[in-house]
């Protein structure tokens, strides 16, 4: 269980620090910092919502969830006795990714995105599209564990 929260605590302090960068370096600044010319860019955005940018619960309510859902990822690691660090990692993943986000709610009553893959925005069908959405480290996160979770599930979760 200590890899688990060392890497929980890890995760979410990487993304503490660069949502700080990105509130220091990047609000008040609409063109952003370019990393790759029309593709990829750091801008700051505010979400209240959840990926990208739903809302449906009010803030409160996905304060509530996500840290129901953080309170789960705790409980299922420790009943589960599982001490691999694949699956510990992918756990760890999740749950500092929703501590990060869970922190943003709290402190700021909104998360702070910043990572902007700029696919495609434009008029597609007579709409205004993005076809990405901005979002934050520890939605990488929590992607990436979900990921494991999905495309090593059978390493992550051997039959007995």
């Amino acid at each position: 269980m200590t890899l688990f929260y060392l890497l929980a605590v890890v995760f979410a302090i990487l993304d503490r620090v660069t949502k700080l960068l990105a509130i220091r370096y990047l609000r008040g600044n609409p063109e952003g910092i370019v990393i790759v010319t029309d593709w990829l860019k750091f801008t700051y955005a505010e979400n209240l919502g959840i990926a990208f940018g739903v809302k449906l619960f009010p803030p409160w309510g996905l304060l509530l969830l996500t840290l129901a859902i953080s309170a789960g990822v705790i409980w299922f690691v420790w009943k589960s006795h599982d001490r691999s660090p694949l699956f510990l990692t992918a756990f760890a993943l999740i749950l500092g990714g929703g501590v990060g986000n869970i922190i943003d709610r709290i402190m700021l009553g909104h998360v702070v995105d910043f990572i902007h893959f700029d696919l495609y925005q434009g008029i597609l069908f007579g709409h205004y599209v993005s076809l990405w959405p901005i979002f934050n480290v520890a939605d990488s996160c929590i992607t990436i564990g979900a990921g494991m979770l999905v495309f090593l599930h059978h390493k992550i979760f051997p039959e007995s």
